[in-house]
């Protein structure tokens, strides 16, 4: 344990180093203050705008992160050869898999705080400045508690797309990395399709195909509360601890399967 450690905090230093990982929480930072702004433009929708671009700027630029720091993670010590130096030492493979998911988990973790906080901030001040807008927001309160709800979900979907983009990280370049984990990504928010396809279809073995690929695939869409959570509709926390253990289930099988084909790499 104290090895994996070592591994995650070191990937947590540099990833807090990487200064395109500065540029995307900036970015999060500066899109949920200009839905702020954005807001204003709507009238009787500000505080639902604010809450909506706030929550999915988080999400994307959360996904940029989990995507190119993730599928790098493997690749630039492979690419640099410092991975032969680290391998020699007492460092087993797995341990090098584990250090390298939790580091970036870690990483994830601190800024979708930083997210959060800023949103809140800009919620805050929304309701300062404009009082009878905040409350004329009679769908839910405009500092509302279950906003975090959508974050812990949030978080967790991009935990498990970290552990798809490692996954592929360890026998794939970080091009092919990347367009693979994005392509899961797409269909793993369209995959409850694929249970109902045999109505769509009239082939046995197509809806049999189809019905294998919905549970193998990754499904996405119950992260997604971000529409609930705007228009005050209830998220209870069993539903966040179900879907929460749905995602670290997968994402810890992703990472088993990473450590299985990490751990027969020949480097040589």
């Amino acid at each position: 344990m104290h090895v994996i450690g070592l591994v995650a905090y070191h990937v947590f230093k540099e990833s807090v180093r990487d200064k395109v990982l500065y540029n995307l929480v900036l970015f999060a930072v500066l899109m949920i203050g200009a839905s702020f702004l954005i807001g204003q433009l709507t009238a009787g929708q500000d505080i639902k705008i604010i809450k909506d671009l706030g929550l999915a700027a988080s999400n994307v630029f959360g996904l940029f992160i989990a995507v190119f720091i993730g599928v790098g993670l493997v690749w630039k010590e492979v690419d640099r050869r410092s991975v032969y130096a680290l391998l020699v030492k007492p460092l087993r493979r797995e341990a090098f898999i584990v250090g390298k998911f939790l580091g970036l988990a870690v990483t994830l973790a601190v800024n979708l705080a930083v997210m959060c906080v800023a949103f809140y901030v800009v919620l805050g001040l929304m309701a300062w400045l404009q009082p009878a807008v905040a409350r004329a927001s009679v769908d839910a309160p405009v500092l509302d508690p279950n906003l975090v709800k959508a974050f812990v979900l949030i978080f967790v979907h991009l935990l498990l797309v970290t552990a798809i983009a490692l996954f592929f990280s360890t026998f794939s370049s970080p091009l092919l990395s990347a367009a693979f984990t994005v392509g899961l990504y797409v269909v793993g928010h369209f995959n409850a399709d694929l249970a109902n396809f045999e109505a769509v279809v009239h082939s046995k073995p197509v809806a049999w195909v189809a019905k294998t690929l919905y549970y193998l695939l990754p499904n996405l869409a119950p992260f997604d509360v971000k529409a609930a959570v705007v228009h005050g509709q209830p998220v209870p926390w069993g539903y966040v601890a179900v879907t929460s253990a749905y995602g670290l289930l997968y994402a810890g099988a992703a990472i088993l399967l990473a450590v299985q084909v990490f751990s027969r790499r020949d480097f040589k």
